[in-house]
Protein backbone atom coordinates (compact mmCIF):
# COMPACT_ATOMS: atom_id res chain seq x y z
CA UNK A 1 0.00 0.00 0.00
CA UNK A 2 1.28 3.61 -1.01
CA UNK A 3 0.69 6.57 1.38
CA UNK A 4 1.31 10.29 0.30
CA UNK A 5 4.61 11.42 1.60
CA UNK A 6 3.53 14.74 1.60
CA UNK A 7 0.83 16.49 4.57
CA UNK A 8 -2.78 16.66 2.96
CA UNK A 9 -5.78 14.20 1.98
CA UNK A 10 -6.26 12.02 -1.11
CA UNK A 11 -7.39 15.08 -3.41
CA UNK A 12 -4.47 17.39 -2.39
CA UNK A 13 -6.16 19.35 0.24
CA UNK A 14 -3.16 20.46 2.37
CA UNK A 15 -5.61 21.63 5.63
CA UNK A 16 -6.60 17.83 5.86
CA UNK A 17 -4.54 15.16 7.32
CA UNK A 18 -3.65 12.01 5.14
CA UNK A 19 -6.21 9.20 5.62
CA UNK A 20 -4.28 6.28 7.19
CA UNK A 21 -6.75 3.09 6.54
CA UNK A 22 -6.62 -0.20 8.42
CA UNK A 23 -4.27 -2.66 6.67
CA UNK A 24 -5.86 -4.00 4.29
CA UNK A 25 -8.96 -1.62 4.23
CA UNK A 26 -9.13 0.41 0.89
CA UNK A 27 -8.42 4.23 0.91
CA UNK A 28 -11.70 6.18 1.62
CA UNK A 29 -12.97 8.10 -1.35
CA UNK A 30 -13.80 11.69 -1.03
CA UNK A 31 -17.92 12.43 -0.59
CA UNK A 32 -19.16 12.73 -4.04
CA UNK A 33 -19.61 16.41 -5.65
CA UNK A 34 -23.24 18.00 -6.39
CA UNK A 35 -24.28 19.69 -9.45
CA UNK A 36 -23.24 23.14 -7.53
CA UNK A 37 -19.49 22.02 -8.01
CA UNK A 38 -19.26 22.75 -11.74
CA UNK A 39 -19.46 25.62 -14.11
CA UNK A 40 -19.97 24.69 -17.09
CA UNK A 41 -22.38 21.52 -18.49
CA UNK A 42 -22.71 19.06 -21.45
CA UNK A 43 -25.09 15.97 -21.94
CA UNK A 44 -24.75 12.42 -23.01
CA UNK A 45 -26.84 10.48 -23.97
CA UNK A 46 -27.38 6.99 -22.73
CA UNK A 47 -27.22 3.81 -25.66
CA UNK A 48 -28.43 0.71 -25.59
CA UNK A 49 -25.37 -0.14 -26.67
CA UNK A 50 -23.37 1.30 -23.93
CA UNK A 51 -25.06 -1.03 -21.11
CA UNK A 52 -22.99 -4.20 -19.87
CA UNK A 53 -24.02 -8.09 -19.53
CA UNK A 54 -25.62 -7.18 -16.31
CA UNK A 55 -27.81 -4.22 -18.12
CA UNK A 56 -25.98 -1.00 -16.60
CA UNK A 57 -23.66 1.20 -18.78
CA UNK A 58 -20.09 -0.34 -19.20
CA UNK A 59 -17.38 1.21 -17.01
CA UNK A 60 -15.49 2.00 -20.37
CA UNK A 61 -18.38 4.44 -21.30
CA UNK A 62 -17.64 6.65 -18.28
CA UNK A 63 -14.38 7.82 -19.63
CA UNK A 64 -15.84 8.72 -22.71
CA UNK A 65 -18.44 10.85 -20.72
CA UNK A 66 -15.03 12.67 -19.56
CA UNK A 67 -14.08 13.30 -22.62
CA UNK A 68 -16.96 14.55 -23.42
CA UNK A 69 -17.07 17.47 -20.52
CA UNK A 70 -13.68 18.41 -21.52
CA UNK A 71 -13.73 18.63 -25.19
CA UNK A 72 -17.14 20.75 -24.22
CA UNK A 73 -15.12 22.82 -22.03
CA UNK A 74 -11.76 23.12 -24.45
CA UNK A 75 -13.11 23.09 -27.62
CA UNK A 76 -16.09 25.63 -27.15
CA UNK A 77 -17.55 26.51 -30.49
CA UNK A 78 -15.76 29.91 -32.00
CA UNK A 79 -13.71 29.98 -28.69
CA UNK A 80 -11.28 27.31 -28.19
CA UNK A 81 -9.77 27.69 -25.32
CA UNK A 82 -5.59 25.98 -26.55
CA UNK A 83 -3.45 28.76 -27.90
CA UNK A 84 -2.85 28.05 -31.76
CA UNK A 85 0.07 25.59 -32.16
CA UNK A 86 -0.84 23.50 -29.36
CA UNK A 87 -3.19 20.84 -27.91
CA UNK A 88 -4.02 19.49 -24.97
CA UNK A 89 -2.97 15.68 -24.10
CA UNK A 90 -4.08 13.49 -21.07
CA UNK A 91 -1.41 12.30 -18.61
CA UNK A 92 -4.05 11.11 -15.58
CA UNK A 93 -7.13 10.11 -15.31
CA UNK A 94 -8.99 8.70 -12.16
CA UNK A 95 -12.57 7.85 -11.89
CA UNK A 96 -14.95 6.78 -8.42
CA UNK A 97 -17.79 5.08 -9.69
CA UNK A 98 -20.69 5.73 -7.10
CA UNK A 99 -23.97 4.41 -8.65
CA UNK A 100 -25.57 2.74 -11.70
CA UNK A 101 -26.20 4.03 -14.59
CA UNK A 102 -28.99 2.59 -16.52
CA UNK A 103 -30.11 3.26 -20.21
CA UNK A 104 -32.29 4.74 -21.07
CA UNK A 105 -31.70 8.92 -20.69
CA UNK A 106 -28.83 11.00 -20.02
CA UNK A 107 -26.10 11.62 -18.33
CA UNK A 108 -24.96 15.67 -17.53
CA UNK A 109 -21.70 15.67 -16.94
CA UNK A 110 -20.12 19.00 -14.97
CA UNK A 111 -16.76 20.05 -15.55
CA UNK A 112 -14.55 22.39 -13.34
CA UNK A 113 -10.98 23.53 -13.24
CA UNK A 114 -9.42 22.18 -9.86
CA UNK A 115 -5.96 23.95 -10.29
CA UNK A 116 -3.36 24.97 -12.78
CA UNK A 117 -0.36 24.26 -13.03
CA UNK A 118 2.47 25.94 -14.98
CA UNK A 119 1.64 23.73 -18.40
CA UNK A 120 -1.03 21.44 -16.90
CA UNK A 121 -4.76 21.72 -15.31
CA UNK A 122 -6.52 19.66 -13.14
CA UNK A 123 -10.13 18.93 -13.65
CA UNK A 124 -12.87 17.67 -11.63
CA UNK A 125 -15.63 16.29 -13.60
CA UNK A 126 -19.32 14.95 -12.13
CA UNK A 127 -21.45 12.45 -14.22
CA UNK A 128 -25.35 12.96 -12.70
CA UNK A 129 -28.66 10.86 -13.71
CA UNK A 130 -31.87 12.65 -11.94
CA UNK A 131 -29.74 14.41 -9.82
CA UNK A 132 -27.56 11.28 -8.45
CA UNK A 133 -23.80 11.24 -8.82
CA UNK A 134 -23.12 7.96 -11.25
CA UNK A 135 -19.32 8.59 -11.22
CA UNK A 136 -16.88 11.60 -10.49
CA UNK A 137 -13.18 11.66 -12.19
CA UNK A 138 -10.34 13.91 -12.14
CA UNK A 139 -8.14 14.39 -15.24
CA UNK A 140 -4.99 16.05 -15.40
CA UNK A 141 -4.38 17.66 -18.54
CA UNK A 142 -1.09 19.02 -20.15
CA UNK A 143 -0.92 21.67 -22.74
CA UNK A 144 1.55 20.55 -25.21
CA UNK A 145 3.57 21.99 -28.11
CA UNK A 146 2.47 20.45 -31.46
CA UNK A 147 6.11 21.41 -33.38
CA UNK A 148 8.18 19.78 -30.55
CA UNK A 149 5.42 17.35 -28.90
CA UNK A 150 6.24 19.03 -25.51
CA UNK A 151 4.90 20.67 -22.91
CA UNK A 152 4.35 24.46 -23.36
CA UNK A 153 3.71 26.71 -20.58
CA UNK A 154 0.39 28.30 -19.86
CA UNK A 155 0.04 31.76 -21.60
CA UNK A 156 -0.91 34.51 -18.90
CA UNK A 157 -4.70 35.04 -21.35
CA UNK A 158 -5.30 31.80 -21.13
CA UNK A 159 -4.73 31.28 -17.16
CA UNK A 160 -7.11 34.07 -16.74
CA UNK A 161 -9.66 32.19 -18.80
CA UNK A 162 -8.94 28.94 -16.52
CA UNK A 163 -9.58 30.76 -13.26
CA UNK A 164 -12.80 31.78 -14.34
CA UNK A 165 -13.88 28.07 -14.39
CA UNK A 166 -13.08 27.12 -10.96
CA UNK A 167 -15.05 25.65 -8.47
Amino acid sequence: MIFAAVPGDFWGNRDTPAPRPQRGQPCPAPPPPTPEDFPAWTADRLRYCDTDRQGHINNAVFATFCESGRTSLLFEEGAPISPPGTAWVIARLELDFRSELNWPGEVEIGTAVKSIGGSSIVLRQGMFKDGVCAADAQTVIVLMDEASRKSAPLPPELRARLEKLKA
